[in-house]
């Protein structure tokens, strides 16, 4: 039985788009490991935003059966870098790949201030998917202006290929054994037509797939391009996703189950083109190895296997157990659970004490709320360390606690571990939280 399975009444019956809600996400990479499931690896653009400098705080996304996602927590930040730019920030799209047992996470960060002139591409490994990652330098010779976006590709024959881009230009290049240098040199991909950035490179019945964004006024579309070799030449084959209703276009392909999808970001929970979220559609082939145009849809897709089984160390907290202040209220008891009101007013809160972290590590908490706001949210506090501002879509009403938000933390072993929930963005209503550690 798994342990980082979620609550029955989380389950969804499909994806839904945005697929991760809780906190802002963009840039997916999506990878099937060798456990079975399907993972993203996904930049984060920090709330409230000041711009693309905020983003930081990696963390990962992992499903079984397509629908329901563990938020795997956060596994870098840019306080780990040692060589990083020393304002922090600007920790943009990732990717992982795996080999002999390792995994390598790579991000592209800059090393000074003048953080478009000095961008390097970060590496992180560990012997685990989703948490453990620690920072090993940079590859040596890759970077420069406007250089991001890594992808790594591992074929069929074990040899991997790293490429990445940006201001029109991509390159491509083989990685040695260690996968932290470049074999030779990289090379220009040649055959793209109006490159902007975000390279993603797959393959699928011996044909290459080289994926990215365009040009394209403040709308981006994803193009693509096929070849039989994993460096070029590349023939260029057309669009096949259509803006999203945001500024930016990021996206990978994977496939699942036998069942190949797209996975992209919009911007549809926040309408802000520095807040975006995952989002995630089918893709399909013609017969020739073209790739027709992802539908774009607010259902998401269906599941591929059963949900998991609710983890069975999990335990809930009602409302009537937790401290309050700032304005907010404990309501009317209602069928044996008090709920949280007034958490709209700046300085309320919600605090749930001598919360149980069992050894220590990573737990996911659920919390299940009601609003009748588009988006609200709550400051998220964990003993003392401030998260990044949980976003809370409209459940229908304020008496509608169908609610549910979620996010992936680490707590001290023991019950000494205590979780605040701050107000004052919109008008929210608190009835429990559920803890569930991983048990790692």
């Amino acid at each position: 039985m798994s342990n980082k399975s979620m609550p029955a009444d989380f389950l969804k019956e499909t994806s839904q788009n945005p697929t991760i809600t809780t906190i802002f996400t963009a840039d997916p990479s999506a990878h099937v490991w060798e456990d079975g499931k399907v993972y993203i690896y996904a930049s984060h653009d920090m709330d409230p935003a000041r711009g693309c400098d905020l983003m930081d705080r990696y963390h990962v996304f992992s499903s079984e059966d397509m629908v329901n996602w563990i938020d795997e927590g956060e596994i870098l930040r840019s306080d780990d870098v040692a060589w990083g730019r020393p304002e922090g920030g600007f920790m943009w799209a990732p990717d992982c790949a795996y080999r002999n047992g390792t995994y390598y996470f790579y991000y592209p960060h800059p090393s000074g201030s003048k953080w478009n002139d000095t961008w390097k591409m970060g590496v992180a490994t560990s012997q685990n998917p989703a948490s453990g990652f620690t920072d090993r330098g940079y590859i040596t010779g890759l970077g420069g202006f406007a250089m991001i976006d890594p992808c790594v590709l591992v074929d069929d024959d074990g040899r991997a290929y790293m490429y990445y881009g940006g201001g029109s230009k991509c390159a491509g290049g083989e990685l040695n054994e260690d996968m932290m240098a470049i074999k030779g040199e990289m090379s220009e991909m040649v055959g793209l037509e109006d490159f902007h950035e975000a390279a993603w490179v797959f393959k699928r019945a011996g044909l290459y797939y080289l994926t990215y964004s365009d040009n394209l006024d403040n709308h981006n579309r994803m193009r693509y391009a096929t070849s039989v070799n994993p460096l070029g030449p590349w023939t260029y084959r057309g669009v096949f996703l259509e803006p999203t209703g945001c500024s930016t276009s990021h996206g990978s392909v994977a496939e699942y189950k036998g069942q190949w999808y797209m996975f992209y970001h919009n911007q549809a929970i926040s309408n802000q083109g520095n807040l975006r979220s995952v989002c995630i559609d089918r893709l399909y082939f013609n017969e020739d190895g073209t790739i027709q145009t992802v539908v774009q849809t607010k259902t998401g897709v269906p599941p591929v296997a059963p949900a998991p089984a609710p983890n069975p160390h999990q335990k809930t907290y009602s409302a009537e157990n937790s401290a309050v202040g700032g304005g907010a209220t404990l309501e009317t008891v209602v069928r044996g659970n008090a709920r949280v009101a007034r958490v709209h007013q700046d300085g309320s809160y919600c605090q749930f004490d001598q919360i149980d972290g069992d050894r220590g590590g990573r737990a996911a908490l659920y919390i299940r709320y009601a609003t009748a706001e588009r988006l609200a949210k709550l400051h998220l506090t964990v003993n003392g360390e401030d998260h990044s501002l949980l976003n809370a879509p409209s459940s229908g009403s304020d008496s509608d606690f169908s609610g549910r938000a979620s996010i992936t933390v680490r707590l001290r072993p023991g019950s000494d571990n205590a979780i605040r929930f701050a107000g004052g963005n919109g008008n929210i209503r608190i009835e429990s939280m559920t803890v569930s550690p991983f048990m790692d």
